[in-house]
This record gives structure tokens, sequence and C-alpha cells, in this order.
């Protein structure tokens, strides 16, 4: 719920930098979990493992430059979850480093780093309503438009049917995708993959 929170404040913080107050002054611009924490998204992620916060507003008309600042503004969620991740590394090394890694700080820095690197790169696939189809469809656009139009029309069915197969019969093609990169990252951050 931690990593929700701080990656749609991120997107307010950026949306504010960028000259969108709009989630500011909704509340948005805050780490408070009842700010962001939607009720339906919130439920599944304790009984189903897969859930969602709010989403965070933003009024382009407002943004200074409305088409990067846009991309800015949905790559800082994904970002966010990275520097996190990033953070709980430097901490799992410095404990280890001292001995002061019990079995429980253990686990929960793996999970926690798991989760927020599991949160960036879900994010960035490029399918709407995630993050990745903001970052991405301007590139996409320009270079396959027919490819760009299939992804918007037809992607957020697929991106839930995938996540609905894998929910039914515990085997996630999602999962099979995003795995080489959580598994970089862990890498990267924790200095193996202890998972």
């Amino acid at each position: 719920m931690f990593a929700l929170s701080f990656h749609e404040f991120a997107h307010a913080w950026m949306a504010s930098k960028c000259g969108d107050s709009t989630a500011a002054r909704m509340g948005r611009l805050t780490l408070n979990p009842m700010a962001h924490l939607d009720v339906m998204g919130s439920m599944m992620i304790l009984f189903v493992g897969f859930g969602w916060a709010k989403p965070v507003p933003v009024d382009g008309r407002n943004l200074r430059n409305p088409r990067t600042d846009m991309m800015k503004v949905a790559a800082a969620g994904p970002l966010s979850n990275l520097l996190l991740a990033m953070i709980a590394g430097m901490l799992f090394r410095l404990l280890s480093g001292a001995g002061l890694l019990s079995e429980a700080i253990y686990l929960l820095i793996i999970y926690f780093t798991q989760i927020n690197i599991a949160l960036a790169v879900f994010n960035l696939i490029p399918v709407a309503p995630l993050d990745g189809s903001q970052i991405f469809s301007g590139y996409l656009m320009r270079t396959n438009p027919q490819l760009a139009w299939k992804i918007q029309s037809y992607g957020p069915q697929v991106l839930f049917g995938l996540i609905l197969f894998g929910y039914i019969t515990g085997f996630s093609i999602l999962w099979l995708f995003m795995r080489p990169f959580v598994n970089f990252f862990m890498i990267l951050f924790l200095g193996g993959s202890p998972m």
C-alpha cells in the first residue's frame, strides 16, 4: 500500500513541478495512503494479490509543455518505485555488512524491493491505463500508428484477460514477461537474486 501511495504521490509531485496543481488542490500531493487508496483496489490487493490506487488527476492544459510534461508525469510513478527499491537495496547491503540482518528484516526488505520493482515494470507496459501508455504512446504513434491504435483499442481488454487468466490458472503470462526485468533489478539493487 505504501508503494502504491508513493507511486501516486510521485505523479502528483511531478504534475505540480510541471505547472499543474490539480492533484495538489485535491489533496493528492501527500504520502498519506488514505488520499490515494481506492476501496475496490485495496480489497483486491488483500484478497487477490493484485490491485490499484486512485489515479492522480492531471489537467494537460495547465502543463507548460503538455506532450513532454505528460510523459514526465507518467514516468514519475514507475521511477519512484525503482527509487524505493534502490533505497531498500542500500539498506539491505548496509544491514547485511554490519551483521544486523535478522530473518524478519531480510524478508521484509526482499518483498518490499520485489513489490516495488514489479510495480514499476508492470506500469511500464504500454497499455492504457498503465503509465507506459502515456510514456511510449507518442513514440509509437510516430513509428507505427496502426500498432498504437490497436494497443489503444484492444490493450486494456487483453491486459485484463491476461491478469484474469493468471489468477484462474495460476500461470501468469504477464509474470513470464516481467520476470527477467524484475530479476535484473533485484540483482542490481540487492547484489543477488534472493527470491
